[in-house]
């Protein structure tokens, strides 16, 4: 099964990369900046889209309103951007808000924002592909209605990829969003020219009516009016989504990190308040109506749409209106953001196996997740990732809409949490410093992120009011329920460490009384007397061996068989009255346990040794059993004795030489020698219902 395993697992990921491939010169700013800000960036692709969509549950009046909702958001960011600048400078070394929390606030703080970064970067990359396939869908809409598929793709592409540690070029990561900021930034320029000229078209959704829902008849008037307001700024915030890259990636950047990393985060704010702000502002100057379900809220005079109407995203309605449908510049514009969408994923496939490896050095997450695959990647991570964006992109139907209700908790949950913490780390620098010019600096930084943490606190508490019932209650629950797996294996891992522990006692260091072996028998064969002689080579105190009584013909015959050949170890038939064969035995040592508890038990079971993957499904699942079922019994020993057969020359080639193409295996393995004795055709001592 292991070399079935291997050879699927080299189809998939490639040969592996040598551990000098990991060692990478720090990133420049140029390259930086591109990277660290891709998924913040991408935002742009699905913010103003959410913004719009929820003001229009009040009409057509009400959309107006979403360039000031667009400002007060991207206001919400500077803020958190420069109370980060404060943040980088004190903890540079890649751990980010995680580090910062369990400093200052304890480690049940850090690992409640371990657990909301990790559910954000799920979200991250299902809400990515996903407005990616609505791009895509726009640009071709033959694919209308595979959204779903198309977004399911391209997790399970994005997931291939960094497995096999492909997308490594610097370069060739930083151009999508390069090209992406410009492409933006040239379509709004153009498009606030026509504004001016009075010459900018209009969007293919301009025409349409839009039908208000339930209660909002009169528009944003009333408690209902202020609370859809609040709904959309909650909405829209998921454009402050990744802006926490630059502070988890500082140990990345060339010296000085933490000056260098600041002002990505500087930039990274003006470039996103200029793209958002502009998108905004563009799509009501070209009427762009984007609602819940076009068929039961969008009216064309009077009536209907028409059959078969796609509503596209934003940003591809405005390239529409801007460069003309079917234009070089429409589909330029549509693919670029669908680049930088992917380039969003991307990233999230790099910042979660990051941080989840650090999770599991500190004992929160299993230990596999810490370990690096063959290209060089934290492979369990990414696994993890692709799976739990799957799940969440095929239960959704790649919805983006209601995906985005879930988005945004985990991300100000660890605003908040990492705020509250530099506050805290500020608060002991004061106390321990006595110059006068380091204290007025230190309560600069410590006023920015107290600034930082109410506001933070403030937009989470209207988050979670406004978004609750929508669905965040499912973010909620997810960042619980991780923060809880997180705790009881922490808490495994720290019991396990204890009881391990050398000390002094005496029970650590008690030799057995006495070794009582055992060699379990299905059949009179080879394998059998192999184990016969390791066992007597062993001297143990006393040895016997077993048999377990199924077929009352092959029983005698093993017996008969043993005596024949004066075999000097005594054999006992067990009785099986239900034909099982791992109960007698487990029964027998519990015996031997009982009326001796200070022997050690070692059993011996024989086993075939085959070549080829599914040969091992047909042989040893019986010893598999047993063996299983014997680890959980203190003072007993297992020993394997395995027989090699002719065939296993093969098996043991591949793996000797797991990177040599087939045939130059094959002769690596007959340059060894000649193979271990030929053993019996048929089935094994431990194979069928026989023990060994």
């Amino acid at each position: 099964m292991l070399t079935f395993l291997d050879a699927l697992k080299r189809i998939l990921v490639g040969k592996p990369f040598r551990t000098e491939r990991l060692k990478q010169a720090p990133l420049r700013r140029r390259l930086a900046l591109p990277l660290l800000s891709s998924n913040a960036l991408s935002s742009v692709a699905y913010a103003p889209d959410e913004v719009l969509l929820t003001l229009a549950i009040a009409g057509i009046s009400a959309i107006y309103l979403s360039p000031l909702v667009g400002v007060a958001v991207m206001a919400v960011m500077l803020v958190i951007i420069a109370s980060y600048r404060q943040s980088v400078k004190a903890y540079p070394s890649g751990k980010g808000d995680y580090e910062i929390a369990s400093v200052n606030l304890g480690p049940r703080a850090g690992t409640t924002v371990a657990a909301a970064l990790l559910v954000d970067f799920v979200l991250t990359v299902a809400v990515s592909m996903s407005s990616a396939a609505h791009y895509i869908v726009a640009a071709f809409p033959a694919l209308a209605g595979r959204h779903s598929l198309i977004a399911c793709a391209g997790v399970v592409l994005l997931a291939l990829i960094n497995l096999r540690g492909l997308g490594r070029s610097r370069l060739g990561n930083a151009l999508p969003t390069y090209l992406f900021v410009g492409g933006m930034l040239l379509m709004i320029v153009v498009g606030s020219v026509s504004a001016a000229l009075g010459t900018l078209g209009r969007a293919p959704s301009a025409a349409f009516e839009i039908v208000p829902e339930a209660g909002y008849e009169a528009g944003l008037t009333g408690f209902l009016g202020a609370l859809l307001i609040l709904r959309a700024f909650s909405t829209g915030s998921a454009a402050l989504t990744g802006i926490e890259a630059p502070i988890s990636n500082v140990h990345t950047l060339a010296p000085p990190r933490a000056r260098n990393a600041a002002s990505i985060l500087l930039w990274l704010g003006v470039a996103a308040t200029a793209l958002t702000l502009g998108t905004m502002f563009l799509a009501r100057a070209t009427g762009v109506h984007v609602v819940e379900d076009p068929a039961r809220n969008l009216r064309l005079d009077g009536g209907p749409i028409p059959d078969g109407y796609v509503q596209n995203p934003v940003v591809g309605q405005l390239a529409n209106a801007i460069f003309g449908q079917g234009s070089v510049g429409f589909y330029v514009i549509v693919a670029l953001t669908a680049s930088v969408l992917w380039m969003a994923g991307h990233a999230a496939f790099k910042s979660f196996p990051n941080l989840a490896s650090h999770l599991a050095t500190d004992g929160y997450l299993p230990r596999q997740l810490r370990t690096r695959g063959d290209r060089l990647g934290f492979s369990n991570g990414i696994i993890a990732l692709g799976i739990a964006a799957l799940i969440l992109v095929a239960a959704f139907d790649a919805h983006v809409a209601t995906l985005i209700q879930l988005y945004v908790v985990g991300v100000f949950v660890s605003f908040t949490l990492s705020q509250l913490g530099m506050v805290r780390h500020w608060g002991r620098q004061l106390a321990s410093t006595a110059d006068r010019r380091v204290r007025l600096r230190i309560q600069r930084s410590r006023a920015l992120n107290l600034v930082g943490f109410v506001l933070a606190a403030a937009v989470l508490a209207i988050v979670l009011a406004t978004k609750f019932i929508f669905g965040a209650w499912l973010a909620v629950l997810g960042i619980a329920g991780l923060y809880l797996v997180m705790y009881t294996i922490s808490e495994h891992y720290k019991a396990v460490d204890r009881e391990l522990a050398i000390d002094d006692s005496a029970s650590a260091k008690a030799l057995p009384a006495r070794v009582h072996a055992l060699i379990l028998v299905s059949t009179l064969r080879k394998p059998v007397l192999r184990a016969v002689a390791f066992a007597r080579a062993g001297r143990p105190s006393k040895l016997d061996a077993v048999i377990v009584d199924i077929d009352e013909e092959k029983t005698a015959r093993t017996v008969a068989e043993w005596d024949r050949l004066g075999i000097p170890v005594p054999l006992t038939v067990l009785a099986s009255p239900y034909r099982e064969t791992a109960a007698p035995i487990i029964d027998y040592i519990k015996g031997i346990k009982r009326d001796s508890p200070r022997d050690l038990v070692v059993v011996y079971i024989p086993e075939y040794v085959v070549g080829r993957w599914w040969e091992q499904l047909v042989h040893n699942q019986t010893a598999l059993r047993i063996k299983a079922r014997l680890h959980f019994e203190p003072g007993v020993v297992v020993a394997s004795v395995p027989w090699q057969l002719s065939e296993s020359t093969h098996g043991r080639a591949l793996f000797e030489h797991p990177h040599d193409p087939p045939a130059a295996a094959s002769a690596a393995a007959g340059a060894d020698g000649p193979s271990a004795g030929a053993g019996p055709r048929d089935e094994s001592t431990t194979t069928g219902r026989r023990p060994s």
